[in-house]
């Protein structure tokens, strides 16, 4: 895969380690992180508003949560995550349920929408690659190879396949345990349910803090299989 600012394409972790050795370059990489990383965040959280809206729920639109002001949604652990550990999420959009029209399709949509919202942007900073890097190789516009512009689409691609991959694990606040809770709600006891939303978050950062302590990074492979089909799709439609 290619390489800018000699990070692969799909390493996402804050290198802590440059900013002892190379600071300069470290303010680089962070100057590419923290804005893609807002615009993931506030589009997969206003995903989720304004399906619920479109549900029947007006309740995150009342409160303000239906917005694209990122400072409505960042969850400051979430946030650090994510810098850390590559993995993180915002503040859950609050929903009710009971206002939807049909409670099990619009649980479904809402829990899916802020997944879907980072795969269509993965798939929109892919498109917007392909010409770049192919004006960076065969062009006279040298920039691009070692600019910010390329480094923060790469990081986009990633962050936000990574983002998908990781809201849908089975843990609470992540959107993958609404989905998990809809389908197995009638298949296992509710203490199950319980235990997961008071305790879930803090099993998460535990697992989070585990990986990182031994280099371990679980949908790596996963994440560089959608990296390349997301490229293939680019190439073929540029």
């Amino acid at each position: 895969m290619p390489r800018f600012f000699g990070y692969n394409v799909s390493m996402i972790l804050l290198n802590l380690d440059l900013l002892l050795s190379d600071p300069l370059e470290f303010l680089k990489l962070l100057g590419c992180i923290i804005p893609v990383m807002l615009l993931s965040l506030t589009l997969h959280e206003w995903g989720h508003a304004f399906a619920a809206y479109k549900c029947g729920d007006p309740t995150a639109r009342n409160l303000g949560r239906m917005t694209l002001n990122p400072l409505k949604h960042i969850d400051p652990f979430g946030f650090l995550s994510i810098l850390l550990f590559g993995f993180g999420w915002a503040k859950p959009v609050p929903v009710n349920p009971r206002n939807y029209r049909n409670y099990k399709q619009g649980e479904a949509i809402v829990s899916l929408a802020g997944v879907t919202m980072n795969l269509l942007l993965a798939i929109a900073f892919s498109i917007v690659f392909v010409p770049l890097f192919r004006m960076s190789i065969f062009g006279s516009y040298s920039w691009l190879e070692n600019g910010l512009l390329m480094s923060m689409i790469m990081y986009g691609i990633s962050l936000n396949v990574v983002l998908m991959l990781f809201n849908l694990l089975p843990f609470y606040p992540l959107d993958g345990y609404h989905v998990f809770e809809l389908l197995f709600a009638k298949r296992l006891p509710f203490n199950v349910f319980l235990f997961l939303r008071r305790y879930g978050q803090y099993i998460l950062i535990g697992i989070l803090i585990l990986f990182r302590v031994v280099g371990f990074h679980p949908i790596s492979k996963l994440t560089d299989l959608i990296l390349n089909q997301l490229m293939n799709l680019a190439l073929r439609i540029g």
